[in-house]
């Protein structure tokens, strides 16, 4: 490929990142039954998360075995994905509906990185020329919609549900994420679990550390900004959930902010 090619695509790349898309309500999906008593079977996401989640042994970080996962396994996720399809979410009650779009984002990240395995970040993959990763390829259907890892983002988890909290759970396979957690989403303890999630991310030197005065923060923060409020919101929340001594530098704190994102895949290697 033309070096100035690459290079435009480096740059429009760069761009987009900085600038995540806004929400944009998908109002077919937001209806509920709160009297539905529905428990949405996640034991085979469950099974292949116990299998392939390992906590690295020098940076703590939960990793995926991509390289490892049998081929009974990805039929095993593959199944459980058809069973989410089968599914109507609009039927469950707004709990459920949570944890079923969580899980099920994160399944399909990880299939899709199957697919393609081996690959050295997610956005190498994605349909057409200039692909910057597979956010908006139309992966599932549900309910008769096609769907997009960008619509369950973008258009149905921020428009519907506005916690941005939902951004320390969602895992798209890289080592600047979320990590993968171990445990699945469940209704009945679903925002506890996103508190959970925002304690680990926050205390995390790729969630939030000051280094010579200056405060490295995630790109999340940045990217999606707007949905903490406003660089005060961001900082706001960091103190909900950073511990003592992070906590302690963040009340003081009082001078720049800059931000860092490693797109390298989120695969465990033997240390």
């Amino acid at each position: 490929m033309n070096r100035y090619i690459v290079l435009t695509v480096l740059l429009l790349f760069s761009a987009v990142t900085r600038a995540a898309p806004s929400p944009d309500y998908w109002s077919y999906w937001d209806k509920a039954d709160e009297s539905s008593e529905v428990v949405v079977d996640h034991l085979l996401w469950q099974g292949f998360l116990d299998s392939y989640v390992k906590p690295s042994a020098s940076t703590g970080m939960y990793m995926v075995e991509y390289g490892r996962v049998k081929r009974a396994d990805k039929q095993a996720l593959d199944a459980y994905l058809q069973q989410l399809a089968e599914l109507d979410p609009r039927q469950l009650s707004r709990d459920e509906q949570l944890a079923y779009w969580v899980n099920l984002y994160n399944a399909l990240t990880v299939d899709l990185i199957l697919d393609y395995y081996p690959v050295k970040s997610i956005t190498r993959l994605g349909k057409g020329w200039f692909r910057m990763g597979p956010w908006r390829d139309e992966l599932i259907t549900i309910a008769g919609q096609t769907i997009s890892l960008h619509d369950i983002e973008h258009r149905i988890l921020r428009p519907i549900w506005k916690n941005p909290r939902i951004h320390y759970a969602l895992n798209c396979a890289s080592i600047g994420c979320p990590d993968l957690l171990p445990d699945v989403f469940r209704g009945k303890s679903v925002h506890e679990q996103l508190k959970v999630a925002a304690r680990r991310f926050i205390n995390q030197e790729k969630g939030a550390v000051l280094i010579d005065g200056r405060l490295v923060l995630s790109s999340i923060f940045d990217w999606y900004e707007d949905d903490f409020v406003d660089e005060e919101g961001v900082l706001e929340e960091l103190k909900v959930f950073a511990r003592d001594d992070l906590k302690q530098q963040l009340e003081n704190f009082n001078g720049r902010i800059s931000y860092r994102y490693n797109w390298k895949l989120n695969e465990y290697q033997l240390e």
